[in-house]
Formats: structure tokens, C-alpha cells, sequence
């Protein structure tokens, strides 16, 4: 049985082996001085440019995103955990957030333009702010879910304690329950980010494409996932090559925040 799962363990690992080894082989090659300090020019038969606006762009509505659905997804996953566990509307709120999970991300980028793109919400049409709307709707649901199995995994002994103490409810979720469950909690909301800045659909219905850097969210911008989009089914070579620098651009971007999260975690642990 060991082999056996080892052998499994190997033929689960061979995807991933192959996926980076032919993001290293064709993204190394597109990278040079000027890819990360140039933005995409639009020129087909010179130099295309570089992908700062992109990188810029994945930043900036990720952070957003980041932003709106980690403090609400952890927050949803606080009252279904601390408050909700048995009731009629916990069980509602568990089901939807369920049902949200499944949902393909092209529906969100669909729900997002009909209802803040169309009607020009905001005072513009396609912008940046939406484009984060439509991930932050994506990684919610994520987000709740993988907060609430890392909750339920505190032991209800270290409540009992401290409600014995004296303690309010509202002080023992906020120095025993999500200390106790922080690295979680990080890790489950990697994961969203990681999904929420890969997706292309949700920012092709909001943010669209731009080649330049603009640093306001309220006018269209530019993302990695929609720049590999747009440069993978181009005939020129310089174009695809672009597109396979962007791709190895937005892993490292992940493994690094990934990364830094894993060692931030580690020391809130040891301290």
C-alpha cells in the first residue's frame, strides 16, 4: 500500500512537473531588461513591449478584491461556526455560499457587466473597481468555506475556557478563536487570491484591456490573465512569447505571496 500510494502520489505530480517545466522553458526566453518596465504598445511587427500594466493592474484589483471578500468571507464563516451552527438561516446562508462555489466565474463577469457595467455605474463603464467586484464575488464563497472548516477545527475546550473565565463571547472569538486558527485561515485565503488572479472571464467583462499603466480603478485597466488572453492566439512569435512571460510572471507572483504568507503564519505560530 505504501508504493502504491507513492506511485499514485507520482502520477498526480507529473501534471504539475510538465505545467512548470514548459512555463520555465518558453517564459525565461521573453524575459529580458525591459518586460517588467514597458507596457504592451500595440505594435505587431516590432518590439510588442513588456507587461508592467498588466502586473500593475493584477495587483491593484486583486488587492481590492482581497480586500472586500476576506474580511466578509471570514466573517460569514465566524457567525455560521460561532452563532449559526444549527439554525434554519445558518443552514440557508451554508447552502448559498455552497451554491456559489460551483458557479463558473464567466457568470460572475455576466452578473457584474449587466448590473454595474451596462447601466454605468460609477459614472463610467468598464473600470477597474468592477473588475475587482466580480473577483471579490468569486472568492467569497472560498473564502467562507475554507474559513469555516479551519474554525471548526478549534477545539470547542478552548471556548468552554475562556467562557468559564468570564470572557464575552465576542473577546473569545477575537483572542482565542482566530489566533488559535490564523495560519488557516491565511492558507484558505491564498487560495481565493490565487484563484480570484487567475481568472480572465470575470475582467473581460469588467476591466477589459488597456495597454497603458493607469493606476485609477474607476477607468479601464489592464491584468496579467487578460494579457496572456489576448497575446496567446496572436501569429506572431513575439506575442505568444509574451504571453508565456506573463503566465511564468503571474506563478511567481502567487509562489511569492504564498511564500511570504507561509513564513508570516509560521511566526505568529511560534510566537
Amino acid at each position: 500500500m505504501r508504493g502504491l500510494l507513492a506511485a499514485a502520489t507520482g502520477i498526480a505530480l507529473v501534471p504539475l512537473v510538465l505545467i512548470l517545466y514548459f512555463l520555465f522553458r518558453k517564459g525565461v526566453g521573453a524575459i529580458d531588461g525591459s518586460f517588467f518596465s514597458t507596457d504592451p504598445n500595440g505594435n505587431f511587427l516590432g518590439d510588442p513591449g513588456g507587461i508592467k500594466s498588466a502586473i500593475l493592474g493584477t495587483l491593484e484589483m486583486v488587492g481590492l478584491a482581497t480586500l472586500i471578500s476576506v474580511p466578509l468571507g471570514i466573517g460569514v464563516a465566524l457567525y455560521l461556526v460561532e452563532y449559526g451552527r444549527e439554525g434554519r438561516f445558518g443552514t440557508l446562508v451554508r447552502y448559498f455560499v455552497d451554491v456559489m462555489t460551483g458557479v463558473p466565474s464567466i457568470v460572475f463577469g455576466l452578473f457584474v457587466y449587466i448590473v454595474l457595467v451596462l447601466t454605468n455605474a460609477g459614472g463610467s463603464g468598464f473600470a477597474g473597481w468592477k473588475g475587482a467586484v466580480a473577483l471579490a464575488l468569486l472568492m467569497l464563497p472560498i473564502v467562507t468555506r475554507s474559513a469555516e472548516v479551519v474554525l471548526l477545527l478549534v477545539p470547542d475546550s478552548l471556548r468552554e475556557a475562556a467562557l468559564a473565565l468570564g470572557a464575552p463571547r465576542w473577546r473569545v472569538v477575537a483572542r482565542v478563536v482566530l489566533p488559535t486558527a490564523l495560519p488557516g485561515l491565511v492558507t484558505g485565503s491564498l487560495l481565493a487570491v490565487a484563484r480570484g488572479a487567475g481568472e480572465t472571464a470575470p475582467l473581460l467583462f469588467t476591466a477589459t484591456l488597456l495597454n497603458g499603466t493607469n493606476f485609477d480603478l474607476s477607468q479601464r485597466m489592464n491584468s496579467l490573465p487578460a494579457q496572456i488572453f489576448a497575446d496567446i492566439g496572436q501569429a506572431q512569435d513575439r506575442l505568444v512569447g509574451r504571453a508565456w512571460g506573463a503566465a511564468l510572471t503571474l506563478v511567481m507572483m502567487i509562489l511569492t505571496l504564498t511564500l511570504i504568507a507561509r513564513l508570516a503564519s509560521r511566526r505568529s505560530r511560534l510566537t
